[in-house]
């Protein structure tokens, strides 16, 4: 019976949650916790938008959050912020990762993007609850700055696809293992 139980709460679970990241050709997400975006490509950017606008959630740090200054359009933007922080078109939390995976699969979502930054990334990676990595490389090194993950980790991943975004920029996604 309890086989059979576990079977059935796995195919009850149909939510996806996403990394989505941009990072430098040397592998880093900023250049600091205020560094704008404005480094990666057009390219990026749409996929950025359409991908968490399909997801219909967006999960961001206070932090990533502040660099971007307003909510994302069409979609529930979630914001890690210390309790008591008000923040007008944003849903503010400092549930766990799968406690708000729970939350957001009640309420109906089957998706969800996680936006950055670094430690909303690793929070959630660590909780074993992200499925894929999609993080597109681009053409610009800082040489020092912030790393996708600030914890060390080990999670194995498996490439599913490449793609080329523009000339110089390249797509990767990774599920996870």
């Amino acid at each position: 019976m309890l086989l059979y139980h576990n079977y059935i709460e796995q195919a009850i679970s149909i939510m996806t949650t996403f990394i989505i990241a941009a990072l430098t050709a040397d592998g880093f997400i900023g250049k600091d916790t205020d560094h704008l975006a404005d480094w990666t490509s057009k390219e990026d950017k749409v996929f950025f938008s359409e991908k968490s606008k399909k997801a219909g959630v967006l999960v961001l740090g206070h932090n990533t959050f502040k660099t971007i200054g307003k909510p994302l359009p069409d979609r529930l933007n979630i914001v890690y912020a210390p309790e008591g922080t008000v923040i007008e078109g944003v849903e503010v939390t400092q549930k766990e990762p799968k406690e708000l995976i729970e939350d957001l699969e009640s309420r109906g979502f089957t998706e969800v993007a996680i936006g950055g930054g670094s430690q909303i990334y690793t929070m959630f990676i660590k909780a074993g609850v992200v499925d894929t990595l999609y993080l597109t490389v681009e053409p610009v090194i800082f040489g020092a700055g912030i790393n996708l993950f600030n914890e060390q980790i080990d999670v194995r991943l498996k490439l599913e696809s490449e793609k080329k975004l523009n000339d110089n920029t390249i797509l990767l996604e990774y599920k996870v293992l």
